[in-house]
């Protein structure tokens, strides 16, 4: 199995900040979830990437990690998803949104253990909301070539339904899109400690 962060979105709804760089704990969360993917210990990690991102980029700096430079990322989350199914040449992909800060290495290698490759398989929150990370078998990454737009791979889970998972709390949906988003966020958060 691979794994692929998906952070080659523009962020603008962030209105002028990368919501990917965000300090969480004192980290950006982009470095930050690649971590936490890597400490998993699921299989190789790939980040997409928009192909000029060099603080992104550099927020990954010294990461045991591909780079996935996505051209046409302006496109969609389609475009992430179609590199990541090339990058992943064969083999289950796990893909997930960058910008989830709830989720954690537990998450990663919870859903990877559950996944038997019958069918993909989909994280949800505690109240079986469904959210990410995904986990696609190998014989549907062909499919991912069809993809447009940026409706990601829902397509896709209406053809072959996904089992499910259910994560802590809201670990599976916390996507954080608005400064107003991350406020709340970072409030809740305090709250909780």
């Amino acid at each position: 199995m691979k794994l692929v962060l998906l952070a080659a979105g523009a962020s603008r709804r962030m209105r002028g900040t990368d919501k990917l760089l965000q300090p969480v704990d004192g980290v950006p969360l982009l470095r930050r979830q690649a971590l936490a993917a890597l400490a998993a210990g699921v299989g190789p990690l790939a980040v997409t990437l928009p192909v000029e991102s060099p603080a992104r980029r550099a927020a990954l700096v010294g990461l045991p990690l591909t780079a996935l430079p996505v051209p046409d990322a302006a496109e969609g989350l389609s475009a992430s998803l179609r590199a990541a199914a090339l990058w992943s040449a064969g083999a289950a992909l796990m893909v997930a949104p960058a910008d989830m800060p709830d989720l954690t290495a537990q998450d990663f290698a919870t859903l990877a253990q559950g996944f038997d490759a019958s069918a993909p398989l989909r994280a949800t929150a505690a109240d079986g909301t469904p959210g990410h990370p995904v986990i696609f078998p190998s014989a549907l990454l062909a499919q991912f070539a069809d993809l447009a737009g940026d409706d990601g791979a829902r397509s896709i889970l209406r053809r072959h339904p996904p089992r499910l998972v259910a994560l802590p709390g809201q670990h599976a949906t916390t996507d954080l899109d608005t400064p107003e988003a991350w406020a709340d966020w970072r409030a809740q958060r305090q709250t909780r400690r």
